[in-house]
């Protein structure tokens, strides 16, 4: 557990200089616009908590060098790896002028220099005519590093409201932690144990007052590095299912899959174009109605910091399973589905305004 603590230390510290001193580079790292369609905040805020995180896993990287830990070099390679998802993200927090291809772009160069200093590939998907395509290098080398920046903009994509990325993010990475653990693979475990604790020391300042946003930095990062971590996990562990990461990553996965059909073929616009009804935001529109329209700060804040953990639970519903099942195909493809099922019900019942009332959260009189 020196791994997590190490890195919920130094994240939390670093991200309170960030705050405290947000006066100082607010001009360059707040997010100032409060009228975009995926915009539910009421003031500026730093939208650079990547930064702590990074820093984080920097230090966690000296703390296993003095620790003599045998994983150092490989988790120095990762870090390596992850500086063009990592930087392409924060660039855009700061300046506002980075596109999404040209980060989908810095992700994926992050994917090919972790094939080649780690030779993290997908190998298999346990179907087995397609498990022959992976033979061939080169369509291994592409669909890994299409596969690791689509689940990294997935992050992205998820990171709307207050502590909703980061709490998610998290439990995936105990639950990699935990099948890492039962394969003795300690690499993977002190990585993810790392970044999980960096998470929470950044989740006490970002929920629920939102006082700094994870950003595309951090979405990036952190999405860069469970991806890695996922496809490293079932690579080096032939007991571990290659459905483990499907179902466990089924959430982000599954939003950006829904959002890409949903936008080009039924409202019939690009994909790339932000719009207001991602599920989360549904979620915020139209059952939690504590104190709809009103434009006061504290009721906003409440609203959003409501959102959240109807996400969560709606996550734990694949990562839970995920863990438990991690080497039994039959139940992790069943739960893939099941998932799948749950998402569409809620979406669809949502968006035609008939939602159960036990899951509407309304403001008492």
């Amino acid at each position: 557990m020196v791994n997590i603590s190490v890195g919920f230390i130094v994240s939390f510290f670093v991200t309170m200089l960030i705050v405290r001193y947000s006066h100082f580079h607010a001009k360059f790292s707040a997010d100032t616009d409060l009228e975009g369609a995926q915009k539910f905040h009421s003031r500026a805020v730093p939208r650079i908590g990547g930064l702590g995180l990074a820093i984080a896993m920097i230090v966690g990287a000296i703390a296993l060098e003095f620790s003599a830990a045998p994983q150092f070099r490989e988790y120095v390679l990762l870090l390596i790896a992850s500086l063009p998802a990592f930087l392409g993200g924060l660039v855009e927090d700061l300046t506002k002028n980075v596109s999404p291809r040209s980060r989908l772009i810095a992700t994926m160069a992050s994917a090919l220099l972790a094939i080649w200093l780690l030779d993290a590939r997908i190998v298999r998907v346990d179907i087995f005519y397609i498990d022959k395509l992976f033979s061939i290098y080169l369509v291994s080398l592409l669909i890994t590093a299409v596969a690791v920046a689509g689940l990294a903009n997935a992050v992205n994509i998820i990171d709307g409201f207050n502590g909703l990325a980061a709490i998610v993010a998290t439990m995936m990475l105990l639950s990699i932690s935990y099948v890492a653990f039962r394969n003795n693979d300690g690499f993977i475990m002190s990585a993810a144990l790392l970044l999980a604790g960096g998470l929470l020391g950044f989740f006490i300042w970002n929920f629920p007052a939102g006082l700094i946003f994870l950003g595309d930095g951090g979405a990036y990062l952190v999405g860069f590095v469970i991806a890695e971590l996922a496809v490293l996990l079932v690579k080096r562990n032939p007991g571990v299912s290659a459905w483990y990461p499907v179902l466990m990553l089924i959430y982000p996965l599954f939003e950006t899959v829904f959002s890409i059909y949903r936008k080009k073929f039924l409202r019939g616009i690009s994909p790339g174009i932000p719009d207001g009804i991602h599920l989360h935001m549904l979620v915020y529109k139209r059952l939690m109605r504590w104190a709809v329209g009103s434009k006061e700060d504290r009721h906003r804040l409440r609203r959003n910091s409501f959102t959240s953990p109807y996400l969560w639970l709606l996550s734990l519903l694949a990562v839970l399973p995920a863990t438990l099942f991690w080497r039994n195909p039959i139940a992790l493809i069943f739960f893939s589905f099941a998932f799948v099922f749950t998402y569409v019900w809620l979406y669809w019942s949502i968006v035609r305004f008939q939602s159960p009332r036990w899951m509407i959260v309304r403001k008492k009189k």
